[in-house]
């Protein structure tokens, strides 16, 4: 039951506080399935309201798609129905990069009070309590890629800054604004780990500290939301997707996870190899087998396929390496004597199209299938898959990944334990807004593709 009293009092007196650091707006956001930030605000004064009754949102944005038509589906309800979005308090941050605001993601409610079964945050919580069940926490964190442009020339990743590939000219260029992103950033507690220039022009890369996963999945959200800011203080336009062009190098989002026993990090000090614990190869087993199921979730969109090339880093063989770059599965050790906190397992196949939320709830719910099934890893690959011949992957078990968004949501389809996992309403309605999507790019180039999707994530 919501405790309104509770909320509106811990509100009013938050409101204080915000007000006197120059607080007039407080931005709500949820992330839609297709991957879209969207937002509600409320003036300052309506914060103790929001908390304890909620704002009012359509249903209908569970079927929005990347382009903004609600398509129909199962459990759709069209115009009608009503739900209430409800700020995190303890999420609740004054954004340093936008004056006289505040920011906070919601839990959707129904209007008795009742969880929102296809609220992406709440199935996330969901899964972090499953996990807790059994003695474990995870930590993860959202690897950001963006690529800055000239808002006079917002399709040329070049009118911004080219120069060499993680080069320090490109860094040089725009120090200021990456100074001043990275600034804000911690001031709104957000702990950059490292930020660099990328491989593509204009394409920029920042780490942050690894979270709990709601934590680490509202930041992914915040992150993305202030690089986007600045970004337009700075006279640029940042876009996310994961391929600008056709020819270009795509933006990925990799997800680093570990899990935990009370302090002691599974992926480090174990008897399996490379120091994997058994649960840790489990966990991990049970993710790279539901890998083409999981690309429904994690690359979401058309253009993610654009993406999901050999020999560009993005993990599209079935594989897993220790630091092989090129497997979707890598194991990151760390350096001799740092282990037991650093070892940790990056997700290199999915971009940032996906719904965060959903993409660590659908990561845990894959490594705890493992565990209950004693999965195993196959034996590590040294080598990039893509230079093996096509008997030689065969020989050693590795498949291509989907290389269409049809063949992800089919694998998601065909992943019973995966859709029970996210329920059955929400299990459908990821899979009529991807169908929705497919239908809407049927017939485009990859060029309409990449212009169409450009700047909507």
């Amino acid at each position: 039951m919501v405790n309104r009293e509770a909320l509106t009092a811990r509100a009013t007196a938050l409101t204080g506080e915000l007000r006197a650091r120059g607080v007039e707006l407080v931005a709500l956001t949820f992330v839609d399935n297709a991957g879209i930030a969207r937002v509600k605000a409320v003036p300052l004064r309506k914060l103790p309201s929001a908390a304890a009754w909620g704002v009012g949102a359509s249903k209908s944005f569970d079927f929005f798609g990347s382009d903004d038509v609600i398509t129909g589906g199962e459990h759709s309800l069209g115009p009608v129905g009503d739900l209430r979005l409800h700020p995190d308090l303890d999420a609740l941050t004054v954004l340093a990069g936008q004056p006289g605001w505040a920011w906070a993601p919601v839990t959707k409610l129904d209007q008795e009070g009742e969880p929102h079964p296809q609220d992406p945050r709440a199935l996330l919580a969901t899964a972090v309590d499953r996990l807790a069940a059994r003695g474990l926490r995870a930590r993860m964190s959202f690897e950001i890629e963006w690529v800055i442009t000239g808002a006079d020339a917002p399709d040329d990743p070049t009118s911004a800054t080219a120069g060499p590939a993680y080069g320090y000219a490109r860094l040089s260029e725009h120090a200021d604004y990456l100074r001043a992103l990275v600034s804000t950033l911690d001031q709104q507690g957000v702990g950059v780990e490292q930020i660099h220039p990328e491989y593509a022009d204009g394409q920029f890369e920042l780490s942050v500290a690894a979270a709990d996963p709601v934590r680490a999945a509202d930041v992914a959200v915040l992150t993305k939301e202030t690089i986007r800011a600045l970004s337009h203080r700075h006279g640029l336009k940042a876009s996310f997707t994961p391929k600008f062009a056709p020819a270009g190098v795509g933006n990925g989002g990799h997800v680093h996870l570990s899990v935990l026993d009370g302090a002691r990090n599974l992926f480090s000090g174990g008897e399996r190899v490379f120091g994997l614990t058994p649960a840790a190869e489990s966990f991990s087993a049970g993710i790279l087998r539901r890998l083409p199921a999981l690309l429904a979730i994690g690359a979401p969109s058309v253009v993610s396929y654009l993406r999901l090339e050999p020999h560009h880093w993005a993990g599209v063989y079935g594989a897993w390496g220790l630091e092989n770059r090129e497997t979707p599965l890598r194991l990151v050790r760390g350096v001799a004597g740092n282990r037991d906190s650093a070892a940790n397992l990056e997700v290199k196949c999915f971009d940032l199209t996906a719904n965060p939320y959903l993409l660590a709830a659908a990561l845990l719910f894959a490594g705890m299938a493992g565990a209950d099934e004693g999965a195993t890893l196959p034996v590590p690959l040294d080598v990039d898959p893509g230079t093996l011949t096509e008997e030689e992957r065969t020989a050693r078990g590795i498949e291509r990944l989907p290389q269409r968004l049809e063949e992800a949501v089919a694998a998601f389809e065909a992943d019973k334990g995966l859709a029970a996992a996210f329920g059955a309403p929400l299990a459908a309605t990821i899979v009529d807004v991807r169908r929705a999507e497919i239908e809407r790019f049927a017939h485009a180039t990859p060029e309409e593709i990449t212009a169409a999707q450009r700047w909507r994530h």
